[in-house]
């Protein structure tokens, strides 16, 4: 039988407290997506400053993408550790600090030697990444374990849709810093790149440290999740006291009537054949899910060269440094507007009503149609006509992946699995999907034609952009069916219900894949 505080959890009503520990933890997330995404008109910056009018070395923007993406792969897998080794509360405010920091310093970035920037850049990126990992794995389980299980799902897909207000705060702030500069130095020109360039990606960079700042105060003061105080610390008392501020009910309403049987952990350690056993499905379902969309999600780079050329240098027209980084930012404020944030509104609004399962499917099948859209075709027309039709589709794919797998692959692993690995594995399951991330990132580099210099792509580019686009359809495939085999519905149960759900029909499926994670054993 659960305990009645846990059950009040599972019941209680909505309350000014929820939507603010949506404001609370949703800040790291859109400090996460603000220093992940406006690095791409920051590359613009540094190009032109650094490099004059050669291209940024492809192994140079690997760098600086993938240093970040690597610090996020290490931060999941440690501070997701520690989440159930030391609380939740504790670790998340040592995440948020480093995240502050770290993009305080990526401004201050030593020296102004072109080498010493960079490799400085990269080092506090990395450090930055892991800040960014921490948050992912603290944020989706605490929202989970304060949540009713009627509108969890909504509260966790309202925090992680502040990634979307991230990225359009991310263009709006290079947009007006890139103009004021502009104006302010008046001789800017495609040919001649002010010293003042040098400041403005600085202060891009720092001024995302601002938000999940003003947050710190309100971090420290959320009081441990009851699930961790009660079921991994065996303090039900203070579980009750602190439950007692949050819900605002009387103590007698969530008190146990009588000594309440032992809170025994799970037998099992991590890693352990018993664990394979009741929870390597899960784990499986949920980190394969999230490689393989950040694999498609990070590699839309492909063909938005053809979009920032169609924008940007339309017409042959050369710009400034800051006339680019501007119309870079302009383009990612449209797509965040029209379809990434739609996209998670409508996951807010539909995710306790039709379930993660189906809005996952659908998600993966809807971007496998719109990647074949662009791909099939791509060679003989949309190669040569980047229109309105090929922008349509464009905000199509980051529309179905918010409106999919992209959340979805964020709110399951926090329903699924014991409260003492809970964090760990949503650390495991988000690290392998950034994995996928960098594969992603990297890919476009060597993938992607460069449009910047010419208009027209050879035969081989065409031939190379249209495999890679039906590839990543493809993909999405492999992702639905992944979801349809392997996911369970979490809808409507408490956490508790779901760690148990079926535990014989789990235990029969989970032994197929025992041996795919021998090899992780501890």
């Amino acid at each position: 039988m659960a305990l009645k505080v846990l059950s009040a959890l599972d019941s209680a009503k909505t309350r000014f407290y929820h939507f603010k520990a949506i404001i609370v933890a949703g800040m790291g997330l859109f400090t996460d997506s603000y220093d992940l995404f406006c690095i791409t008109p920051i590359l613009k910056l540094l190009r032109q400053i650094y490099y004059k009018d050669s291209k940024l070395p492809n192994l140079v923007t690997a760098a600086i993408l993938t240093t970040a993406l690597l610090g996020t792969v290490f931060g999941q897998l440690i501070f997701g550790h520690l989440g159930d080794r030391m609380g939740r509360r504790h670790v998340y405010g040592l995440a948020l600090i480093l995240m502050v920091l770290s993009s305080l310093a990526s401004g201050f970035s030593i020296c102004a030697e072109k080498t010493c920037v960079l490799l400085s850049l990269g080092f506090f990126r990395f450090l930055l990444g892991l800040g960014v990992g921490g948050d992912y794995p603290l944020s989706a389980t605490i929202m989970s374990e304060f949540a009713n299980k009627k509108t969890r799902g909504a509260f966790i897909a309202a925090v992680f849709s502040m990634q979307g207000f991230g990225i359009l705060a991310g263009a709006a702030v290079t947009m007006v810093v890139c103009k004021v500069f502009d104006e302010a130095s008046g001789n800017a020109t495609p040919e001649h790149t002010p010293k003042g360039a040098d400041v403005a990606w600085r202060l891009i960079l720092m001024i995302g440290a601002i938000p999940a700042a003003l947050t710190f105060y309100w971090r420290m003061m959320m009081p441990e999740t009851a699930r961790y105080t009660a079921l991994v610390e065996q303090n039900l008392d203070q579980a009750i006291k602190d439950m007692e501020k949050v819900l605002e009910v009387p103590i007698g309403e969530i008190r146990e009537d009588s000594s309440p049987p032992p809170l025994n952990p799970p037998p099992y350690p991590l890693f352990s054949r018993q664990f394979f056993r009741r929870h390597g499905r899960d784990l499986l379902s949920c980190s394969l899910s999230w490689f393989l969309v950040d694999i498609v999600f990070y590699s839309s780079n492909l063909f938005q060269s053809k979009i920032y050329y169609k924008y940007i240098y339309n017409n042959k027209k050369k710009v400034n440094a800051y006339e680019e980084a501007l119309k870079i930012s302009e383009l990612q404020a449209i797509v965040a507007v029209c379809s990434t944030i739609p996209g998670y509104f409508f996951t807010v609004y539909f995710i306790d009503k039709i379930g993660r399962k189906k809005i996952q499917k659908l998600g993966f099948f809807c971007m496998a149609m719109v990647y074949f859209s662009i791909g099939i075709p791509y060679y003989f027309h949309w190669s040569k006509h980047t229109n309105i039709g090929f922008m349509i589709l464009y905000c199509l794919t980051f529309f179905f992946a918010n409106f999919g797998p992209n959340t979805t692959t964020f709110i399951v692993p926090a329903e699924l699995f014991p409260a003492r690995f809970r964090s760990t594995c949503h650390g495991i399951s988000g690290a392998i999907g950034k994995l996928g991330a960098i594969i992603g990132s990297v890919a476009v580099l060597w993938l992607a034609p460069d449009n910047t210099k010419s208009e027209d792509e050879n035969e081989n580019e065409r031939i190379r952009m249209t495999a890679t686009l039906v590839f990543l359809g493809g993909v999405c495939i492999v992702g639905m069916l992944v979801t349809q085999i392997f996911m369970r519905e979490t809808m409507g149960r408490s956490l508790e219900e779901n760690e148990n759900s079926d535990d014989e029909e789990i235990s029969n499926a989970s032994n197929d894949v025992i041996s795919v994670f021998r090899g992780f054993r501890i």
